[in-house]
């Protein structure tokens, strides 16, 4: 068993030698993914799925890592990581690049594993995803999680359904019937027979199991169970079921697979209830199985996280040993060996029968010889792997080849090939040979694994024996073998060595000509069975080098299809040597008919290296009669040795040739190859020293056209320069008229910004102006209010002092009169001082109030109390006087504030006329500067 661990490899090879699967365990490769961190440990496998041929599977681990594996093709790939556990995979879509994966977080995405690329993302389920199920066309995909199963169109990835249950029943699994069905089934995870696991062959058959040992076989058609299967007691539960396809069962597949809860995987026939294989251990358990559509291949998902493949063919290779023949062969005593009389037997059948008598009244009976040397003649019939010889010649004979399934297996009994593993490693260690390096081009074959086949085992032919490195047709005659055999180089080689060591007996006594002794038995036998042909060969100068030898060279591959050869090749290896020279005189004569009516030789050469319309059985058929009735003079079973098979640990040595002529071919190799060393060591020399001169020669060309390119370059570059210093001119002229208009636009747009920053100061002052303007009214207006309360007051003031003076003078009228009387002179004469200091008074306060506007309304109301009190009589000067004294200091108070207001508001108005003067006068400098 080969093991593959993947590693940090993104691609490589998964074996390194070919698979031969044991048939105990049928075990192709073993792989295990581990990481090279400082911890390392595996990565656990969870998913793995098919693709539709079968020969390609998908698998993901619990990282997301997802890799493509083509058996076919012996290669493995990374084809995405995702970074997240993959839950489910389904690779068998209508584009067969793609593939759909369901990851941890419920949704699915669908990858190319060309291009590595993203296609699609859908999502839409609530729980994770444990199943995609793709219909047989690759268009739709059912994908099923615990409590929905929903319908995907895979062309728009599109969701078409979505189907739910109850929320206590969860969905257990959904799948699309064999087949182009339209219809797919869903089953309950509760359901009371069908358990946890099912599956369906050919869409007529389902089978279940559950927690016990019993399967469960419906018939859907008739909806009814029709067969119950008791699996052996180990079996305590069923975990998965799957059917394996087999070609040859026309699509009824009667091997269903169990793999129970030990971690085994048993395969069961259905029919006949009988255990044929199983795969895993109780120490190696399967935890998860998929078995590719074809039947081949099986894939399993072990419990330590690794992924083995199996092949079907090796594990059933027991069960489909062929039958043993029908037909025994008595056969007769050897005539020197005892005699009859003394060895007689009575036969009788089963039944009572009453005895025949003779004439002679004797009882009679039946005389057998008993084949004492039988078991000797046996032991030189029996081949390996438990064949007869003469078992296969009563087969081949009844129907004229051997079956295509065993065709390889009885090749290799009848050859008795040695398998020599460690001699052939040695040849193949030596490497290609030197005469079949340039193979290719004398025979340019489009695969290139089936020319480095050929090219390793005509080396390893070439190193087992000289003489096949100058046979130019040993090629041909190994390339049939060599596409029959390509997958096993071991088995290819030893079947062309065989060939030769056997049926190409002398074929090399005349090399480096064609073999004359056995072209001359072809023609002795062809002249005794068919002289008219032979006649019609030598009177158009066809030899037998034309009619015979491109048979023999190429064992009859250009004129024969792959069956026919094959069937040819039964025979051939089943007969004595001497039939394949039949062989080649039954085909002539079998074509005598168009042969004769050929008149050029060009047709002879084409008819020989072309296929032609032929019957391969009629070509054996007479194969077989000249065989027997070619006279043993000229027989060639009389001329060649009987079949010897190669030896075993070691390989024969062949020198059935003429040494000195090889040795003489090879010495005059060796010369001509030293003669050509030599010449080629003299015309390298000379082609050196011409590569020399003819290089020395380009860097003088070279060195003459660069100085003249730069001297041309030079003037350019000079003439170039002359002209940008031109336009540097040009353009400094139009940079300073360009600097000249912006300093004028400057300078403008400088006065304009001046000029309308002026504006809006003298705006401001303007504005100041108004608004002190408007405060001086305001305060004005306030003061004329407050004068004019005042004046109130002082009214109301003198109506009370005129009412307390008329009552004063009610009680004063009479005393008054007699005082008057007598102080009427002393009143005049004071009167008359108080009078002028008084009107000095007034005279001095109309002065100032000329100054102060707002003392206007006190001169204009003194005036009239003194023309009041100049009305009143004389008496009442001094109350006047009096009550004019005690309203003086309210007055004045007021007066001294008032004052002090318009003082400080007339200090305002001379600062800001002040400002302003300042301000006109700036202005009117600004444009005389600006002029200058």
């Amino acid at each position: 068993m080969q093991s593959t661990d993947l590693g940090n490899k993104e691609s490589g090879k998964i074996w390194h030698r070919k698979p031969s699967p044991a048939t105990r365990d049928g075990i192709i490769v073993n792989i295990i993914h581990s990481t090279s961190d400082y911890h390392p440990k595996v990565l656990r496998f969870l998913n793995v799925a098919f693709d539709g041929s079968g020969d390609c599977l998908i698998a993901g681990d619990h990282q997301g890592n997802i890799y493509v594996f083509d058996l076919h093709g012996n290669r493995f790939n990374l084809v995405q990581r995702t970074a997240q556990a993959c839950t489910a995979l389904a690779f068998n879509l209508r584009r067969q690049s793609e593939f759909l994966v369901a990851l941890a977080d419920y949704s699915i995405k669908c990858f190319d594993t060309v291009t590595k690329e993203l296609v699609s993302w859908m999502r839409g389920h609530e729980s994770s995803v444990f199943s995609i199920s793709v219909h047989a066309s690759g268009r739709y995909a059912i994908t099923t999680s615990s409590d929905t199963a929903q319908l995907w169109d895979l062309d728009t990835f599109q969701r078409k359904r979505k189907l739910n249950i109850r929320q206590s029943v969860g969905i257990q699994k959904s799948f699309w019937p064999p087949g182009n069905s339209d219809q797919f089934k869903i089953v309950p995870a509760s359901h009371p027979v069908i358990g946890p696991v099912l599956s369906l062959r050919d869409g007529r058959v389902l089978a279940a199991g559950g927690k016990s040992n019993h399967l469960h076989l419906w018939c859907l058609e008739a909806t009814q169970l029709f067969r119950i299967i008791q699996m052996p007691t180990k079996v305590r539960a069923i975990r998965h079921l799957e059917f394996l396809p087999d070609s040859f069962d026309a699509g009824s597949n009667q091997v269903l697979g169990v793999l129970s809860q030990d971690g085994i995987m048993r395969f069961v026939n259905i029919q006949t209830c009988k255990l044929l294989f199983e795969i895993g251990s109780l120490d190696e358990g399967i935890s998860s199985s998929v078995i590719s559509p074809h039947g081949r291949y099986i894939a399993s998902i072990m419990e330590n996280g690794s992924l083995n493949i199996y092949s079907v063919q090796a594990l059933t290779h027991e069960i489909n040993k062929p039958p043993p023949p029908l037909v025994k062969v008595i056969e007769d005593l050897p005539k020197n060996r005892l005699s009859a009389s003394d060895l007689k037997m009575k036969v009788t059948s089963g039944r009572v029968q009453q005895p025949a008598r003779s004439s002679a009244g004797k009882m009679q009976t039946r005389v057998l010889k008993q084949d004492l040397m039988g078991k000797f003649e046996n032991k030189e019939n029996e081949l390996s792997y438990g064949l007869n010889t003469k078992r296969l010649h009563v087969l081949l004979k009844g129907y004229g080849e051997y079956p295509a399934k065993y065709r390889m297996f009885i090749w290799r009994s009848l050859l008795q090939l040695p398998e020599n593993h460690t001699a052939f490693s040695s040849l193949i260690d030596k490497g290609t040979h030197a005469a079949f390096l340039n193979l290719q081009k004398k025979y340019p074959i489009k695969s290139r694994k089936l020319l480095r086949v050929l090219q390793r085992t005509l080396s390893a032919l070439a190193h087992w024996s000289a003489i096949f490195s100058d046979t130019p047709y040993v090629p041909l005659l190994a390339f049939p073998f060599v596409k029959l055999f390509q997958n096993n180089q071991l088995i290819c080689f030893e079947v062309v060595a065989t060939l030769i060591i056997n049926w190409c007996q002398y074929w090399f006594e005349y090399f480096p000509n064609p073999p004359i002794n056995i072209l001359s038995m072809i023609e002795n036998v062809l002249a005794f069975h068919d002289k008219e042909l032979l006649q019609h060969f030598i009177d158009h100068d066809v030899t037998s080098q034309l009619y015979a030898w491109p048979l023999l060279e190429t064992v009859f591959s250009e004129v024969l299809t792959r069956e026919e050869w094959l069937r040819l090749f039964d025979n051939v290896f089943s007969n004595h040597p001497s039939f394949l020279l039949m062989t080649v005189v039954a085909y002539n004569m079998c074509s005598r008919a168009p042969l004769l009516h050929c008149a050029f030789k060009d047709d002879f050469e084409y008819f020989f290296h072309h296929r032609n319309n032929l019957d391969i059985s009629v070509v054996i058929k007479e194969a077989y009669c000249l065989m027997e009735n070619t006279p043993a003079n000229i027989h060639p079973e009389s001329e060649l040795e009987a079949f010897v098979a190669l030896t075993k640990g070691q390989y024969p040595v062949f020198n059935q040739y003429p040494k000195f002529i090889v040795d003489y071919q090879t010495q005059e190799r060796e010369r001509i190859r030293k003669d050509e060393l030599d010449y080629l060591r003299e015309r390298q020399t000379v082609e050196d020293m011409q590569a020399e001169i003819d290089q020395q020669r380009v860097e003088d060309e070279a060195w003459y056209q660069k100085q003249e390119l730069l001297r041309r370059a030079e003037e350019t570059r000079r003439e170039m320069l002359l002209r940008e210093e031109e336009k540097m001119v040009d353009q400094r002229q139009r940079l300073a008229a360009v600097r000249r208009e912006l300093k004028l636009k400057e300078l403008q747009l400088q006065d304009a910004a001046r000029r309308r920053f002026l504006r809006l100061q003298q705006d401001q002052r303007e504005m100041e102006l108004r608004r002190l303007d408007d405060e001086i009214e305001r305060k004005v207006k306030m003061r004329d209010q407050e004068i004019a309360s005042a004046a109130k007051d002082l009214e109301m003031r003198h109506l009370e002092l005129e009412a307390q003076a008329r009552l004063c003078e009610k009680w004063k009228q009479a005393d008054e009169k007699e005082f008057h009387l007598r102080s009427e002179k002393k009143t005049s004469a004071s009167s008359d001082a108080s009078r002028r200091a008084f009107l000095k008074r007034e005279t001095s306060a109309a002065l100032e109030r000329a100054v102060h506007p707002f003392i206007q309304a006190e001169a204009y109301r003194l005036p009239e109390e003194q023309v009041a009190s100049s009305c009143l009589p004389r008496t009442s000067h001094f109350s006047d006087i009096s009550e004019v004294e005690s309203s003086a200091p309210i007055s004045l108070n007021r007066r001294t504030e008032w004052d002090s207001m318009e003082q400080n508001l007339i200090k305002k108005v001379r600062a800001l006329r002040q400002r302003l003067a300042a301000q006109a006068r700036s202005r009117c400098q600004a444009p005389h500067l600006v002029a200058a």
